[in-house]
């Protein structure tokens, strides 16, 4: 079923669209949840919010493009519920995403302004890239893919994934940078 038709469903409150929606997207959405959290129990529990999370907030709001709505809000429930298992055990793949782009992420303290200059930034710094740099960057930093996935996916060497990366992000700094944000 096409996505606007799936949004419709929701406007209506027509149960059918959770089944539609997952019928859709539970593999993607598995996917994402599973690559941040490595747990198969917490990433569907991180899934099924989603749906439930889809439900309450269409409408009002009203998706363009289905996928991207629903691949943010399982990703920040999979973080969410990451950050609440972190107190018991920590996840080192995680960890060792975030430490390789802490320094261009907000500090606890930025107001929403700020978020929003900063994603903006990040979002202009993407589309400036060549496709491949722009998919990789995603799939590392946004879907939380490990290097040995996207280099397999994408026919490439993990050295230059992590070549790649290292290079993307010393771009990204240097475009933060030139547009004022201080690091």
């Amino acid at each position: 079923m096409e996505d606007y038709k799936i949004v419709e469903l929701y406007f209506k409150r027509d149960e059918r669209a959770l089944l539609e929606t997952q019928t859709k997207y539970a593999k993607y959405l598995n996917s994402i949840s599973y690559n941040v959290l490595k747990s198969r129990q917490d990433a569907e529990e991180c899934v099924n919010d989603t749906y439930q999370k889809a439900w309450d907030s269409i409408p009002p709001n009203s998706p363009q493009k289905l996928s991207a709505y629903l691949g943010k809000i399982v990703r920040n429930l999979s973080i969410s519920r990451l950050l609440y298992n972190k107190a018991q055990k920590r996840n080192k793949n995680l960890e060792v995403l975030l430490s390789e782009i802490e320094e261009f992420l907000p500090s606890e303290s930025s107001d929403f302004v700020e978020q929003v200059a900063l994603k903006e930034l990040i979002n202009v710094f993407l589309s400036r890239l060549e496709k491949i740099e722009r998919v990789v960057f995603v799939r590392r930093y946004f879907y939380a893919s490990s290097i040995k996935d996207i280099s397999s996916d994408y026919g490439l060497k993990q050295g230059n994934v992590k070549v790649m990366l290292f290079r993307l992000r010393a771009k990204l700094k240097d475009h933060l940078q030139r547009e004022g944000v201080s690091i």
